[in-house]
């Protein structure tokens, strides 16, 4: 397994369809990291990077690791917010869609996104047979976990009327982050589906840190990480 601390769309392409032999995993930080790694257990399909915080950085990190090897597909993973009603603390979110919630233009009539303004998309899909899978091996085995919506920010929300906006903005979001559309972006440049998937430290909104529980997300995350293993082989 390769670990370099500094660093899709929808449907599957045909020739990967009998199976992922080389699997990129890109975290914001060392420690997501190092929850990913021990729940690979060793397994050499994947590549594990930590790009840094922001999906600026993990574009990046991800397209240069993507251009120095052959990959199959690009998973973003680490810890996240979770939307009230939907996921709560210490549960595990599979994307269905990797949305840039926050990419688009105020208007006086209100936010609007690239999509409305014809600047391309702020929404990439995950293979949704892929997810669903992946989703529903968690929830087998006991997991918390839901396949939803997940929304990256370039500000993590810290009040309660900026998620009841996201909320709104983006109905059914699961969870917020602020990496997985630019590791999809980087994906789909590379013709490559891309994955995302949180385990939530705290709930969006009022921002407490008193409330986090990073210690358990982090464990959240070692076990996704090693049903990912299973799901993909």
């Amino acid at each position: 397994m390769f670990i370099e601390s500094e660093l899709g769309s929808g449907s599957v392409p045909a020739r990967l369809r009998s199976g992922y032999r080389r699997i990129l995993v890109v975290t914001a930080v060392a420690a997501e990291r190092d929850a990913v790694v021990r729940g690979l257990g060793g397994d050499s399909r994947f590549d594990v990077v930590a790009a840094g915080v922001g999906p600026a950085a993990a574009a990046a990190g991800a397209a240069r690791a993507l251009a120095a090897r052959e990959y199959d597909l690009a998973v973003s993973a680490g810890i996240g917010g979770g939307f009230a009603g939907r996921a709560g603390v210490g549960s595990l979110v599979v994307a269905s869609e990797m949305i840039a919630a926050d990419l688009g233009a105020e208007t006086p009539e209100g936010f609007r996104s690239v999509d409305e303004l014809g600047f391309g998309s702020a929404r990439i899909a995950a293979p949704a047979e892929l997810a669903a899978r992946l989703s529903e091996s968690l929830v087998t085995a006991g997991c918390a976990a839901i396949l939803g919506p997940i929304v990256t920010v370039s500000t993590a929300t810290g009040t309660a009327a900026t998620a009841a906006e996201l909320g709104a903005r983006v109905p059914g979001a699961a969870a917020e982050a602020m990496e997985g559309y630019g590791v999809a972006v980087a994906a789909q440049a590379f013709g490559l589906p891309a994955l995302e998937i949180r385990a939530i430290s705290n709930a969006v909104g009022p921002r407490d840190r008193s409330a986090w529980r990073i210690a358990d997300a982090l464990r959240a995350l070692e076990q996704a990480a090693s049903h990912l293993s299973e799901v993909l082989s």
